[in-house]
């Protein structure tokens, strides 16, 4: 299960990157590139110890959700803030599964 974490750091990484493609936004492709990158350490500390991955996974999810439900609060708008807060809850929770089992 550990691939999921690095399924979700891509996801992240890219979304940043389209960010910037689209609305020429650095902060979104400063943020995207820097998570993804956090979630790429999770998932080469979860290959090593799955327990240590699958917890900071499930941290840096849980602080990717916060920042995305805020923004969604502020705009109202489902894309892409609304759609990374329902993938950042989803990640959070099967990563948190993961590292509790």
């Amino acid at each position: 299960m550990t691939w999921l974490i690095l399924v979700y750091a891509l996801l992240v990484g890219v979304g940043g990157i389209l960010g910037y493609a689209k609305a020429r936004s650095q902060p979104s492709l400063i943020s995207g590139l820097v998570s993804g990158a956090a979630l790429a350490i999770a998932w080469i500390i979860s290959l090593q110890n799955p327990t240590n991955g699958f917890a900071l996974a499930t941290f840096l999810a849980l602080g990717l959700l916060i920042v995305f439900a805020i923004r969604f609060r502020k705009t109202r708008k489902f894309m892409p803030a609304g759609l990374m807060a329902i993938l950042s809850l989803i990640a959070m929770v099967v990563f948190a599964l993961n590292w509790l089992a």
